[in-house]
């Protein structure tokens, strides 16, 4: 979802891109070569004349139910894909400079109303636990004399793709409700604004460690679905869908939905970093109307 909004913007910008995939891609104007994350194969030519790499890679957290195996998953392809790339990097000649990797908000755990910032320690909970094993790979970069920039990232709204899909399907069909409470913090972003954090944190040899990306005003689950559905123009059921039916039906995944993490852009913003939307309306008008 990231990497399509991105490697157009790099391509605007005259970079030359090489893109590592398990599969074989067609992508105009990109150099494409393999991996294998599991097998901790690789191409170790992906990073010839490469100074930057930006790390997305990952599997989908709420694509399926976090089974025991499930959640090994999640956190191998995130730890041991950083590894194979430090370890290509040690033992390839090279001139990789800086790493800018994914994370994500979920690090902070469920924290209620705190407002949270970089410094804010590691929470409770799965999400928390993943993101920090992935964050501690990623500092070992820093090693190697990397930069290293780690993007906290939020909650993406992006048409028909990512978590905003997923809330607006049931609005659509004129069943939308709050989850839980409804009083949980959502740190969204548009992801234009995602898009040029990363090209920010790419282009800015200033920035180190890691960052909220989130928009400057988070919003409540509540507040978020009725925005969706004036956007839509589709009523919301006063009745919240209760905690216990998440769970019911997501297991330990329903934690994607019910946590709250209030957190501060100040960080990036302190960078000189302007967001193109700051209000979630304005966001949720471009993205359905553009």
């Amino acid at each position: 979802m990231i990497g399509k909004d991105l490697l157009l913007a790099l391509q605007n910008e005259g970079h030359t891109i090489s893109v590592l995939s398990r599969k074989r891609l067609k992508l105009p104007g990109v150099q494409v070569h393999l991996w294998d994350v599991y097998r901790q194969k690789i191409d170790v030519a992906c990073i010839d004349g490469v100074d930057t790499i930006v790390h997305l890679a990952g599997e989908n957290i709420a694509t399926k139910k976090w089974t025991k195996e499930r959640k090994e998953q999640l956190i191998d392809s995130r730890v041991r894909s950083t590894e194979l790339l430090y370890k290509t990097i040690r033992e390839t000649p090279n001139q990789v400079k800086k790493i800018i990797s994914a994370s994500a908000v979920g690090y902070y755990g469920d924290c209620g109303d705190e407002i949270l910032t970089e410094t804010h320690q590691n929470g409770y909970g799965f999400l928390a636990e993943c993101c920090e094993q992935w964050e501690n790979a990623v500092d070992q970069g820093e090693q190697l004399g990397l930069r290293v920039v780690k993007i906290r990232t939020g909650f993406i709204l992006k048409h028909d793709e990512g978590g905003l899909a997923a809330m607006d399907k049931p609005i659509r069909f004129f069943v939308g409700s709050p989850l839980g409470n409804g009083l949980q913090w959502v740190p969204w972003i548009h992801y234009k604004d995602i898009t040029n954090i990363y090209m920010e944190a790419i282009n800015n040899s200033n920035m180190r460690g890691a960052y909220n990306a989130c928009a400057p005003y988070p919003v409540t689950n509540q507040t978020l679905t009725k925005s969706i559905g004036d956007a839509l123009n589709r009523p919301i059921w006063p009745v919240k869908v209760p905690e216990t039916v998440l769970t019911t039906i997501l297991g330990e995944m329903s934690a994607v939905a019910l946590m709250s993490t209030n957190t501060s852009a100040q960080k990036l913003l302190d960078t000189g970093f302007a967001f193109s939307f700051t209000q979630l309306d304005n966001a949720l008008k471009d993205i359905y109307t553009s």
